[in-house]
């Protein structure tokens, strides 16, 4: 719409919550794109991720007209969040053993971390083959792993932003990186895949 052409998220929330619902209309048209393929990248189930993707915006109608938004500058992660304690509280009433303990989930723990390759962008072209081979990889790690490597590579968030979004400490963000490429690693190489991180 053009009347919000120029408009920041944070702008639009407090129209909308000023009472004027095309600036909602504007802001959900601008969102919910990353916001799908966030969900959809974490659960893998596209009636699941329309599920939470409807619950999240319900959610955040509701913290919006209820005054539980400020314009911090951040719309986008606390929308982000929003989308992360749904998908979590979904695994919860799943009783799913999806979300695992990093200690137990593998048997990598002999690895050191100066085996995980720190060369990433030599080229677009390389980039984008690492990531469309990483694509599939990620399909076989636990959700929790999954999770911080879609938003490190694919939303390119600091380890900072990712802790403060999914509600763990920066150390356990690093950690669960850590495992994921790891494991990447292992399926890459059984796969005679060259599969080259850093983060």
């Amino acid at each position: 719409m053009k009347e919000f052409e120029g408009m920041s998220n944070e702008t639009l929330a407090l129209l909308y919550v000023g009472g004027n619902n095309r600036a909602f209309d504007e802001l959900l048209e601008r969102t919910q794109s990353k916001l799908f393929a966030y969900i959809m990248f974490v659960v893998r189930n596209e009636d699941v991720a329309n599920d939470i993707f409807q619950e999240t915006f319900v959610k955040v109608i509701t913290r919006l007209q209820e005054g539980r938004y400020t314009d911090s500058g951040k719309f986008t992660f606390w929308l982000t969040r929003i989308a992360h304690n749904a998908i979590m509280d979904w695994y919860r009433s799943q009783k799913s053993d999806h979300i695992v303990d990093l200690a137990d989930s593998n048997d990598l723990s002999n690895l050191s971390g100066e085996q995980v390759q720190d060369s990433f962008r030599e080229s677009e072209m390389v980039n984008e083959q690492v990531m469309d081979d990483l694509r599939r990889l990620m399909e076989a790690l636990p959700a929790s792993q999954r999770e911080v490597v879609f938003m490190r590579f694919y939303q390119q968030l600091s380890f900072k932003e990712i802790a403060g979004l999914t509600g763990v400490s920066i150390n356990t963000a690093l950690g669960r990186m850590r495992y994921a490429l790891m494991n990447l690693r292992k399926m890459a190489k059984e796969h005679q895949m060259e599969l080259v991180l850093e983060y």
